[in-house]
């Protein structure tokens, strides 16, 4: 979902301010960044452990410094009460933190002036029954995600079968390494890794991804978000691990079932005119376009 948004030209804009603070590079650079902030914004409140509930009730927007690791820490931490993020790449890649620090000073008058727009992202929903479905009287395990959900086979490092259902309907039982289940903002982390194709990050879908499958004509799958997914591991290894936007949850045995659906909370990024998805993905990526001879 595309949200137009616009700012009154007298509101001076209330955050919060996200900065790790177990990177110490990253808190020196974000400190640096601080006075530039400060001319534009109103910084309520700052925050360096994103393992703490945000209040995100009496504020416009959060501002992330750091990588796309801090911007998925900032979502977990908002929970159901997400709010506009604005990303600041002081990490690597920055898929999600897009803009870079040396921008801050131009862009972030924009953004105080209503120039930009929330692009609203797919979150999940990731429940766990361990020893059978629900209402069967076994323990329930909730996380709420945005990047994937990834079964691992673990130690001793054999293939194993891992049983997709869509809907209640098995779908196929895949022989592989392990198994991702990723929304469109994943795709370009563990599930690209894995062979798995780039979605556009507003799209409502989640994309299924084995890994090394042992079946050629096992391939990604992408299919709507509406639907439901389980997996079910039959024969896990000692090892076996769930595994949700790169966190262990525990280990999966043959009596649990993994449920992964749309979830109501949205995480919502704010993006700058001029920053769009084609040109992060060129630059991330380094799409150059045609290959130049050298003389």
């Amino acid at each position: 979902m595309l949200e137009c948004m616009a700012n009154s030209a007298t509101h001076r804009p209330r955050v919060l301010m996200l900065a790790h603070a177990s990177k110490p590079q990253i808190q020196e650079r974000a400190a640096a960044l601080v006075p530039v902030l400060e001319q534009h914004v109103e910084i309520v409140d700052t925050f360096e452990d994103f393992a703490c509930e945000l209040p995100t009730d009496d504020i416009d927007f959060v501002v992330v410094l750091g990588g796309d690791g801090s911007m998925l820490r900032a979502a977990h931490a908002m929970g159901y009460c997400q709010k506009p993020v604005l990303g600041v790449n002081l990490g690597k890649l920055g898929f999600l933190a897009d803009l870079q620090p040396e921008q801050l000073d131009k862009l972030l008058p924009k953004v105080v002036a209503g120039e930009y727009r929330v692009v609203s992202h797919l979150m999940f929903e990731c429940d766990v029954y361990r020893g059978g479905s629900e209402g069967a009287g076994g323990e329930k395990l909730n996380m709420l995600g945005l990047n994937e959900v990834a079964v691992l086979a673990g130690p001793p490092f054999a293939i194993m079968a891992i049983q997709l259902y869509v809907d209640d309907e098995l779908v196929t039982t895949y022989s592989c390494d392990g198994l991702i289940v990723s929304t469109p903002v994943g795709s370009t982390a563990h599930s690209l890794s894995a062979g798995g194709p780039i979605l556009r990050k507003n799209l409502q879908a989640f994309v299924i991804s084995p890994i090394s499958p042992h079946t050629l004509t096992n391939r990604p799958v992408v299919d709507t978000a509406d639907r439901t997914y389980e997996l079910v591991v039959p024969e896990p290894h000692e090892g076996t691990t769930l595994v949700v936007d790169g966190k262990v949850v525990c280990q999966v045995t043959a009596a649990d079932r993994i449920r992964i659906t749309r979830s109501e909370a949205e995480f919502q990024l704010i993006e700058v005119h001029g920053h769009g998805y084609y040109r992060t993905l060129r630059e991330k990526l380094g799409w150059g376009g045609r290959l130049k001879n050298s003389d």
